[in-house]
């Protein structure tokens, strides 16, 4: 079964696993399926160990807008996990506003290599934050 096995997995988390359409963080599921209340949806927000719904992704190609809700939480880095098949798109204007808002490094990748990144990062204890679309 493709969501036992995973796109992604890391016993240590905090992500553990990220299938077709949702993740596994800290022991809860995250996806639209339905089979938990809990879940944030097929698209997150993750700031250290903090799951959000990314409700502002909205299509293919970001938006300013889309990316704000990270601002003013003291990242110093942020992490795009762009789609299975990196079906989003991060426009010039969007990456200049993301360093306009001192955000010392950015990570473009398709969500699978960027959810090992986020726990990467984390585990080296540097200040994170993933948005991530869980499918294409």
């Amino acid at each position: 079964n493709e969501k036992e096995k995973g796109l992604y997995q890391d016993a240590q988390g905090p992500i553990q696993r990220m299938f077709w359409g949702g993740f596994i963080i800290n022991g809860e599921e995250h996806s639209d399926d339905g089979e938990t209340r809990e879940g944030k949806g097929k698209d997150i927000c993750l700031i250290g160990e903090k799951v959000k719904r990314w409700k502002e992704r909205d299509g293919h190609r970001l938006k300013k807008s889309m990316i704000s809700r990270i601002y003013g939480k003291k990242v110093e880095v942020l992490i795009l996990g762009i789609g299975v098949s990196s079906a989003i798109e991060v426009p010039d204007k969007v990456k200049e506003d993301i360093e306009e808002h001192g955000i010392q490094e950015l990570i473009i990748a398709p969500t699978p290599v960027a959810c090992r990144m986020y726990n990467q990062c984390y585990h080296e204890g540097r200040k994170v934050a993933l948005l991530a679309h869980g499918t294409c």
